[in-house]
């Protein structure tokens, strides 16, 4: 393949024209597709995980009235061939991640308030390992009881970080050969509603983004321990913003420079400046996703390209990133994928 294409994988939902997870490959200059095509079916492959090696992919997966994890392949020409399924009665997670060297997957369920996670052998998942039920809730009527909505490694893959947004809770498990043990649980902001967060590449600091009140939460991060601090809390949205909104996805640029945040209703990617002493936030700019409902979005990993999954108007919008500014610039818009709900790129 050509240096100046980049290839991403799509995650949808199968409601309507949808068959599964597609994937695109993306001409890094003028952000048009060079390439779309229907990698891998799959019912409600909302959320996608590409190992470090790049030889696997594992999605969500719903069978029926069971949901759960399947676990793909990833083969020469781009396509996915199905190793195989771990799903129970009730409905799918909402996310799934993989350790660097893809010998574990863990997976958060919003539905049920559960983190599950899996050894993997030859790719394919083993039999779950922990099944962990969340417990409480908070004070927004969406919050009567736990609503798993992360589950991810930290960098040094000693711990799993899991979000909850019915709890208002941030806590951090330590894994040992996919057994997961809790060390240390934050308190967030009631009402807050965490949805996930990402680490910086220094591993001193954690962004958590809020669902709720569409805010992200700087914290520091103690590596020995596992432990969060809060040290800042900045809103992504106009104090004078009056319509409805979710916030969503949260990624950092690969030199720690910049962090970038969609938002739904405000239909938006916002991106702040990184103080590099305290790693603390300055708003950048916000930019129209030129879309409706931006679920997800992802940097590719040379961090040129930024590419949005507009859920609610069938369609991905591709910015180029301006790596010393880190402002977007629009490349193309109205690209039509069915029901984009992810972003991953290959690395």
């Amino acid at each position: 393949m050509q240096t100046n294409t980049v290839t991403a994988y799509i995650g949808t939902y199968t409601k309507s024209e949808s068959e599964g997870i597609y994937r695109l490959v993306v001409d890094k200059n003028t952000g048009e597709i060079v390439q779309s095509e229907l990698a891998g079916k799959m019912s409600n492959p909302t959320y996608l995980k590409i190992t470090t090696d790049g030889n696997y992919l594992y999605s969500v997966a719903k069978d029926g009235e069971k949901g759960g994890i399947a676990a793909f392949k990833l083969l020469e020409d781009g396509t996915l061939d199905l190793l195989n399924k771990k799903v129970k009665p009730g409905n799918p997670p909402c996310y799934v991640d993989a350790s660097d060297d893809g010998s574990v997957v863990v997976s958060a369920n919003y539905h049920l308030g559960q983190i599950i996670s899996y050894q993997t052998k030859s790719g394919a998942l083993t039999d779950s390992v922990s099944e962990i039920q969340h417990i409480g809730k908070s004070v927004h009527e969406r919050q009567e009881k736990p609503h798993a909505h992360f589950a991810g490694f930290s960098p040094d893959q000693k711990f799993v970080i899991t979000c909850d947004l019915g709890t208002d809770h941030v806590t951090t498990y330590r894994e040992a050969d996919a057994s997961l043990k809790e060390t240390s649980s934050l308190k967030v902001t009631p009402g807050s509603g965490p949805r996930n967060l990402v680490f910086h590449p220094n591993g001193q600091y954690v962004y958590i983004m809020t669902e709720l009140t569409s805010e992200v939460i700087v914290c520091e991060y103690d590596a020995a321990s596992g432990q969060l601090n809060m040290i800042q809390t900045i809103p992504t949205l106009p104090t004078n913003f009056t319509k409805a909104y979710k916030g969503s996805a949260i990624h950092i640029s690969t030199d720690g420079r910049f962090l970038y945040i969609s938002n739904r209703g405000q239909d938006a990617i916002v991106s702040f400046t990184i103080n590099e002493t305290d790693g603390t936030l300055t708003l950048n700019e916000t930019v129209s996703v030129e879309g409706d409902g931006p679920r997800d979005f992802d940097l590719d990993p040379s961090g040129e390209i930024l590419i949005a999954a507009n859920e609610n108007s069938n369609n991905i919008t591709v910015f180029k990133v301006e790596k010393q500014t880190g402002t977007l610039k629009l490349l193309q818009k109205n690209i039509k994928v069915p029901e984009p709900v992810c972003v991953k790129f290959m690395k």
